[in-house]
């Protein structure tokens, strides 16, 4: 198998070690934002998470000239009804405002029983090529939502969702730890059994982009 390219369409630092942990060893060239010249705008406008997965992925395929990753996911608190969802980075008006989404979300849940505070983190993976293949990996993690944030690690909700089965915080685990229960590991893990044996095809003949990088 020739070694492949992948570029991921995030610039979350937290989604970029989670990914580059889980693809770790894997003979491909990951690259992130750092190493273009430039970056497309890469709009999350779907209703769902596979819409805005698969959007980006093809936008990033599409101008890089290379495979693209993406990924989109979010909380769904079923006492919300299913809130934040796929608003889960805007939930408090600001994309990416972690401290106020989270604030946000322990507002709308306070009094909220614990018979009442199950929620899901939902991901979807998408990978895409120049030429518009794509394919998609939806995976999810079930728990519940906590009264107070607690742990340091981690980013989003992480503070305050505890998987199931288990009495810590997505914050409160380490990275290893986390990827082995959540949402993402899950996705990633069933992506990486498709890397490792080669699929899809197209992942590993992709021309180099000229004018990215150095």
């Amino acid at each position: 198998m020739s070694r492949g390219r992948l570029a991921l369409a995030t610039g979350n630092r937290g989604k970029i070690r989670e990914i580059e942990e889980a693809l770790a060893g894997l003979d491909m060239e990951i690259l992130t934002r750092d190493d273009f010249r430039d970056w497309p705008p890469l709009e999350e406008t779907g209703k769902t998470f596979e819409e805005n997965a698969l959007a980006k992925a093809l936008e990033l395929a599409r101008w890089s000239g290379m495979p693209a990753l993406a990924d989109d996911s979010g909380l769904e608190v079923e006492a919300l009804g299913g809130a934040p969802g796929v608003d889960s980075a805007v939930y408090a008006g600001t994309h990416g405002d972690d401290a106020s989404n989270l604030a946000r979300l322990l507002r709308e849940m306070q009094g909220v029983p614990p018979s009442r505070r199950r929620a899901r983190f939902v991901c979807v993976i998408a990978l895409a090529s120049p030429a518009g293949e794509r394919m998609l990996v939806r995976e999810t993690c079930e728990g519940a939502v906590a009264e107070t944030p607690r742990g340091e690690g981690g980013f989003g909700y992480d503070p305050v969702f505890v998987p199931e089965g288990m009495d810590r915080t997505m914050a409160e685990l380490s990275l290893r730890e986390k990827n082995a229960v959540s949402h993402r590991g899950k996705a990633l893990r069933r992506l990486r059994v498709m890397l490792d044996s080669g699929e899809p095809a197209w992942l590993f003949a992709a021309p180099r982009r000229e004018g990215w990088g150095e």
